[in-house]
């Protein structure tokens, strides 16, 4: 296909918007509560959360106070 063709929606594009909210929220409800570690230590999520902003790319060493 040319630039000026366009291709035809599949997948995700195809559906909508709220057929993808709907798919999206099972998402965290796939797994049981009691197996979602985070949810039950807000404090170790809260730490890897914290360690994992410090590594973004968007947060280097130069700029950090």
């Amino acid at each position: 296909m040319g630039p000026d063709e366009s291709s035809p929606k599949r997948g995700f594009a195809s559906m909508s918007e709220e057929r993808r909210r709907e798919i999206a929220s099972k998402g965290g409800k796939s797994v049981p509560a009691e197996k979602r570690y985070f949810a039950q230590n807000t404090a170790f999520a809260s730490e890897a959360g914290r360690k994992g902003g410090q590594n973004s790319p968007g947060r280097r060493k130069d700029r950090q106070k």
